[in-house]
């Protein structure tokens, strides 16, 4: 067994552990860290996989603004365990029979992903730069500059239509407060 598998591995047990600290924590607030560090263990994923540009947008994007946003929300609605409804057996019966089927699910997609390797390894990751942003800023600026352009125009025409309408709004509340 290799480095990289090791690597592979490791991280992939800490991310189904903290993913299941995701869904048994208690504490909503646990439960939104436990979910930043399943986020960061799948970025380092991506780094091993030689994906760079996907783990720092996961870092970012994920790890950092939705997961303010998260915690903002739970702080807003004040979730404690007295306002939690009670959990009946008949819902948490149907949750183990749900989740017993997705993970047949899984292990049968591994297993058929599996079958038809036919025992070679797949050393692509490890021996090209696939995922590397030189490649990705190549394509998009030769291969897909056209649909780059016209995500650019439509971003900034949300933008524009953002500050008109936030202006508006701030308008009509100067006339009826005068």
């Amino acid at each position: 067994m290799d480095i990289h598998q090791i690597i592979f591995w490791v991280l992939s047990i800490m991310t189904l552990g903290l993913a299941v600290g995701v869904i048994m924590s208690r504490s909503p607030i646990n439960s939104v860290l436990f979910l930043i560090l399943t986020f960061f263990t799948i970025s380092g994923q991506y780094i091993a996989m030689n994906a760079q540009f996907l783990a720092i947008v996961n870092v970012i994007v994920y790890a950092g603004a939705i997961m303010v946003l998260f915690l903002f929300v739970i702080m807003l609605m004040n979730l404690n365990g007295d306002t939690e409804p009670q959990k009946n057996f008949l819902v948490q019966f149907a949750g183990v029979i749900s989740g017993g089927s997705l993970l047949l699910i899984f292990v049968a997609a591994l297993k058929s992903s599996y079958t038809g390797l036919e025992g070679k390894q797949i050393e692509l990751a490890q021996s090209s730069d696939i995922g590397l942003i030189k490649n990705l800023g190549h394509a998009l600026f030769t291969d897909y500059v056209f649909p780059f352009e016209i995500a650019s125009v439509l971003f900034l025409s949300a933008m524009i239509g953002a500050v008109v309408l936030g202006k508006r709004e701030k308008d009509e509340l100067d006339v009826v407060v005068e």
